[in-house]
């Protein structure tokens, strides 16, 4: 099939090729052709051949585009949190499948490694590895690259402390500005922890905030209040609570969206072209003057990774040359 697609274009180049120099040579019309019709002739004919030249070189652009996404080189995506390791296989700049294991699950990791074949990699961590993760890394067959605060990146971080930066945060802001590039962004990632991060449209990387996340607030509800029991997140959800149960759960969902849309709200005071990305957090119903601005993404944080990925790649290259 790779054959087959990489002579078609082929054709089609040679093809395009040769009706281009065609048309910006200027051709002479035949013999025949009497001279006081040769301009009108002349600009038919000039009008024929661009017209080809557009029709084929926009089917050799078609099949350039498929062929890079059907033969684009796969890159695997780690993305280790507090709680999981989230690993996603990316060809080109678009995830094509993810898996999710446990914290220290070397089968896991060494398995879906073995599942694609994978050019190189990138692992951000917001912890320290285990010995098992170490190990599953240095066993990979392809580089992988391990991202930290030296790592260099396509947007400029303006952050005061960016040894203590996590990485999370920082691929979020990546990702979003490669979907919405020149544009003054809020992303807000609902995990563990709620984070609020902007980056404005000169590519400038201010810092954001960090809160509590949902489990975070239902358990510290439970562990610094004796009588209050340990909700689980699923259930109704009124607008007053009725119940202690409904009153705990009300009040963690409902605190998280008054929060996240007054963070909405005055950082459009700030930046009034402002967008939204939000990865997590699809629990939260948000009010529709607010719904126009969100953009969800559940592969924020492994687009910024996939991203650094390449962009360190082709720095690489320069060096090279």
């Amino acid at each position: 099939r790779c054959n087959c697609i990489y002579m078609y274009m082929q054709l089609h180049l040679h093809v395009c090729a040769n009706n281009l120099a065609c048309f910006f040579a200027r051709t002479s019309l035949p013999g025949p052709v009497h001279r006081a019709a040769r301009p009108t002739a002349r600009a038919g004919l000039q009008k024929m051949t661009c017209k080809g030249v557009c029709v084929r070189f926009s089917a050799f652009l078609f099949f350039v585009i498929i062929f890079c996404r059907i033969f684009a080189p796969v890159k695997l995506i780690m993305d280790i949190g507090n709680t999981v390791i989230k690993m996603v296989a990316f060809r080109g700049d678009e995830p094509v499948e993810e898996v999710r294991v446990e914290n220290g699950d070397r089968l896991g990791i060494e398995a879906f490694a073995g599942k694609h074949s994978f050019s190189r990699g990138i692992v951000g961590s917001v912890r320290d590895l285990t010995a098992s993760e170490q190990a599953a890394l240095s066993a990979l067959p392809f580089p992988v690259l391990r991202f930290s605060s030296d790592t260099p990146v396509p947007i400029t971080c303006r952050y005061r402390t960016p040894e203590t930066l996590g990485s999370d945060r920082l691929a979020a802001v990546v990702g979003a500005s490669s979907l919405k590039p020149a544009t003054d962004l809020l992303i807000i990632d609902a995990g563990t922890c709620i984070t609020y991060e902007v980056i404005d449209a000169r590519g400038n990387y201010w810092g954001g905030n960090i809160a509590p996340g949902m489990q975070m607030r239902l358990r510290a509800l439970h562990e610094f209040a004796a009588r209050l029991p340990l909700v689980d997140a699923e259930g109704e959800v009124p607008g007053m609570g009725y119940s202690t149960e409904t009153a705990i759960r009300s009040g963690v969902l409902r605190g998280m969206k008054y929060e996240i849309e007054g963070y909405i709200k005055s950082m459009r005071s700030k930046f009034p072209h402002l967008q939204v990305f939000l990865t997590g957090g699809n629990r939260i119903n948000f009010d529709e003057d607010i719904k126009s601005l969100v953009h969800t993404d559940k592969y924020i944080v492994p687009r910024g990774l996939n991203k650094i990925l390449d962009y360190n790649e082709e720095l690489r290259i320069k060096n090279e040359e």
